[in-house]
């Protein structure tokens, strides 16, 4: 690299450290309690899962060698395209490599100069960036505001609008509106497209999300990761055939990437088995939820109104962020230490996500910890 090079990313580094954001990753320690995970139901570690991952991969390959579009895509692609249709109720589905590549994909091949999309201020970040990528009019709502979002879509002169949201926000446990947002957008002749990484496999009495009691034509597009709840990797786009076929031909983030490996959607085709004939996955992780948020808000912890597995412990301060998790490291407990940019300044917080794989003495051990961090932030206060 050159100097000039060299300079620019020293630059950019002693900005971020100066700012106490720099990130450093952290090897994840077995003996460790992981209440940072994404892995709601434990899905990843059930021997089922591994089993079909395994099988997979002495059948077809561990990796599918090329694009969808090329010969990537094998028959195990398709049964688990179908299977997620059927499960969201949607005419079709479309596999990606992940989360982020769907979202872009989706908005890319969506939008252009005669689109304008409107979003929820604290959608995840691959929606914004989708959302730029498509060179579509962007306006974002104040979070959760159905009277702000209804003043854009009226003041909006474009013959092609698109609200989006996330299902269930990654950093607060919140859950969308979702039928408001759909009779919002039917209103105003406008498409919905509807995130749930974070609601698949965990909300509504199936276990298929935020949008279970609403048909395709309330949300005409759904997204869902399958690393999250299903505990394996990649994602999808569920909608009807023409939307599915659009996406297909017009997604760069699709039609230029290798394949899901084959083993993945072998693997994700035994959680989603388990996910629909296994209700008790679904049944103890709600009762961890009720029973953390009963315990915390004994303690009188800080947590958000949130009833799904995200629980955020809103700190504030980014200095007691960083000390709470890592005091909590110190004890074996593995927490989330979220900071801006990732949430607005001033809503640093601890990211405590709870997984059916969890036991209750798991969750005493985090109380536990909690509350000695707010003992001890107690007695420097006093001192």
């Amino acid at each position: 690299m050159s100097n000039a090079w060299h300079q620019r990313l020293a630059t950019a580094r002693d900005a971020r450290l100066q700012e106490q954001r720099w990130r450093i990753r952290h090897v994840n320690s077995r003996e460790s309690v992981n209440f940072a995970s994404n892995d709601y139901l434990g899905l990843a570690h059930d021997p089922r899962v591994q089993a079909a991952q395994a099988e997979g991969a002495r059948r077809f390959g561990a990796g599918a060698g090329a694009s969808h579009l090329v010969s990537g895509h094998l028959g195990i692609h398709d049964d688990l395209e179908e299977a997620l249709a059927a499960w969201t109720g949607r005419q079709r589905a479309l596999l990606f490599s992940t989360g982020y590549m769907a979202n872009l994909g989706v908005l890319q091949a969506l939008g252009d100069r005669h689109t304008a999309i409107f979003q929820d201020r604290l959608n995840h970040a691959s929606l914004l960036d989708g959302a730029t990528l498509s060179g579509a009019r962007s306006r974002r709502y104040h979070h959760q505001d159905s009277d702000d979002l209804e003043r854009l879509l009226e003041s909006s002169p474009n013959p092609y609008k698109l609200v989006v949201s996330d299902g269930v926000f990654s950093m607060d446990g919140d859950v969308a509106d979702v039928s408001a947002l759909a009779q919002l957008s039917q209103r105003h002749g406008a498409w919905l497209m509807i995130d749930d990484a974070h609601g698949l496999g965990v909300l509504g009495e199936q276990g298929s999300g935020c949008t279970e009691s609403l048909t395709s034509q309330d949300v005409p597009i759904l997204v869902g990761t399958l690393g999250k709840a299903l505990g394996t990797a990649g994602a999808f786009v569920a909608g009807d055939a023409a939307l599915i076929e659009h996406i297909t031909q017009f997604a760069r983030s699709y039609i230029y990437t290798t394949a899901q490996p084959p083993c993945i959607a072998a693997a994700t085709l035994a959680a989603l088995t388990i996910v629909q004939h296994e209700p008790a996955h679904r049944q103890r992780l709600q009762q961890h939820i009720a029973y953390f948020r009963q315990q915390a808000a004994q303690l009188g912890l800080p947590v958000a109104a949130s009833y799904t597995p995200i629980q955020p412990l809103l700190l504030g301060d980014e200095a007691r962020v960083m000390t709470w998790a890592a005091r909590l490291s110190q004890s074996g407990i593995q927490v989330g230490a979220i900071r801006p940019p990732t949430v607005p300044n001033g809503g640093a917080r601890l990211r405590i996500t709870l997984s059916a794989r969890h036991h209750r003495r798991d969750i005493d051990r985090l109380l536990e910890g909690l509350s000695r961090c707010q003992r001890e932030d107690a007695l420097c206060h006093t001192q």
